[in-house]
């Protein structure tokens, strides 16, 4: 079973690079971010009639993210406060469209778009630390599901210096800052890992080149996009890639895919290859 996250920078922009995408690697499912429309306008008619099944939790111009599964999704749920219906604050930061889960195959696949943050010290970054803690309570709720659980998405944050092409000017800025990296490890606890790093440990590993500064030709990147498992689907990876080419389309997205491969449901017969490493924060 294959899992992917895209942030595509404009589902409508960028829908025919999905399908092919989609037509190519053939993953289980799809989680992208930025799909940046409204749910009346999302085209969702396009990807049911190449047979897949979709949801999403959009608004104009800016956020959204949706979930294209080849399976049944069951017990979608929109935003963080489903799980926090007393929290005044969950309600408040749900007003922008950043998270959507549902269940697959018995996983719980909880699909979000983090905060940029714009600039340490700015309005934005504190609304971004906000998020942050606020998603904490969410995943102190959502664990006595007790449900398989994958994080995956765009989380605009760097967790450590590995994760940057220039550590030494870009580490303890936005995206790399000691508050959002401590926000982030509090979330992942000691329950959930790192499927890219369970494989690969090194750095130049890149998701994310910014437009700007000719970062793509040079190969200037971050990984920011990042796919985390609980215990019993980690005990089940097989591999996680970051799909770098997409980034050269014409007109591409910003972010490449990041694919998790998972012996799920499992199968006793087949082994697993993982580095004897665990990244846990």
């Amino acid at each position: 079973m294959q899992i992917a996250t895209w942030n595509v920078n404009s589902v409508r922009t960028r829908l025919q690079q999905i399908k092919d995408w989609l037509e190519e690697v053939e993953p289980d499912i799809l989680c992208i971010q930025e799909t940046k429309v409204q749910d009346s306008l999302f085209p969702k008619d396009k990807l049911e009639e190449s047979g897949f099944n979709v949801c999403f939790h959009g608004q104009k111009s800016y956020n959204g993210v949706a979930l294209i599964s080849r399976h049944p999704l069951t017990d979608v749920r929109y935003g963080m406060d489903g799980e926090l219906p007393n929290d005044l604050k969950a309600f408040e930061l749900g007003e922008q469209k950043r998270i959507i889960s549902a269940l697959v195959n018995d996983i719980r696949i909880v699909n979000l778009y983090v905060p940029n943050g714009s600039a340490l010290g700015s309005e934005k970054y504190q609304y971004k630390i906000e998020w942050l803690h606020c998603l904490h309570r969410y995943f102190k709720a959502l664990e006595k599901r007790e449900e398989p659980l994958c994080l995956l998405g765009d989380f605009n944050i760097a967790l450590e210096d590995v994760d940057i092409h220039n550590p030494d000017r870009l580490s303890g800025g936005i995206m790399a800052s000691e508050a959002e990296r401590n926000a982030l490890k509090k979330i992942l606890s000691e329950n959930l890992h790192d499927a890219f790093r369970l494989f690969e440990q090194g750095t130049n590993h890149w998701s994310w080149w910014d437009y700007r500064s000719g970062a793509w030709d040079r190969d200037r990147g971050w990984r920011i996009d990042h796919i985390y498992l609980s215990e019993d689907l980690l005990q089940n990876a097989r591999g996680c890639y970051i799909d770098k080419k997409v980034r050269g389309n014409v007109q591409p997205s910003d972010h490449a895919p990041v694919v998790v491969d998972l012996n799920w449901p499992p199968d006793e017969n087949i082994e697993t290859e993982q580095n004897d490493e665990i990244f846990t924060y």
